[in-house]
């Protein structure tokens, strides 16, 4: 009995003197959720500019219809796939940047074909959506940084001792950052 209580008091007072840290935990996992929301959010605005690009593009030029039919339909893809902060496994987040990435693809090679177009890159609303379409990648680039900057903060948090202890009783699992796509890792190959 003496060494259960011996125990229940080292227990208490490691208790007292490195606090569990639960309010820490909820702060990081809500910096965590904010930050994906924010990651969202930038994707939700190149999201929002597409339609608009599409239109202007076929306004514009007698465009190829398959190029303008593939960012429809990965614009469509791309926005079917909602994630909160409470599924962000490493499943979903593949299955998000996977879309991602095939509106990001599509849209690559509609600016691309643009090139065989002259009247269509001297037009003046072409420009300023390629221009915003551009400044939101940068914001995309910025927000999962700072995603995964976020991610990296609390689960350094979560796992160290003795915190890891109370953040299992208390539900605070790992989280899982933003990788890059596998493709990215291969260069492109630019031909003249």
């Amino acid at each position: 009995m003496k060494k259960l209580l011996l125990y229940f008091f080292g227990f208490i007072v490691l208790a007292s003197q490195t606090s569990c840290g639960y309010n820490e935990m909820v702060q990081k996992d809500e910096n965590v959720a904010g930050k994906w929301a924010q990651v969202q959010n930038a994707y939700q605005r190149r999201a929002d500019l597409v339609p608009n690009l599409v239109n202007t593009v076929k306004g514009a030029a007698n465009f190829e219809k398959s190029t303008l039919t593939e960012v429809i339909e990965a614009r469509s893809r791309a926005t079917s796939i909602q994630l909160s902060p409470e599924n962000l496994t490493e499943e979903n987040i593949a299955k998000f940047q996977a879309a991602q990435g095939q509106l990001s693809g599509s849209l690559s090679r509609l600016l691309a074909n643009v090139e065989a177009y002259p009247e269509l890159r001297a037009n003046q609303n072409f420009l300023e959506l390629q221009a915003q379409l551009e400044g939101t990648e940068n914001r995309i680039s910025v927000e999962r940084m700072n995603y995964n900057e976020s991610v990296q903060d609390y689960n350094t948090y979560v796992r160290s001792f003795p915190r890891n202890i109370f953040a299992g009783w208390f539900g605070f699992e790992r989280k899982t950052p933003f990788a890059a796509d596998p493709a990215a890792q291969r260069a492109p190959n630019v031909q003249f």
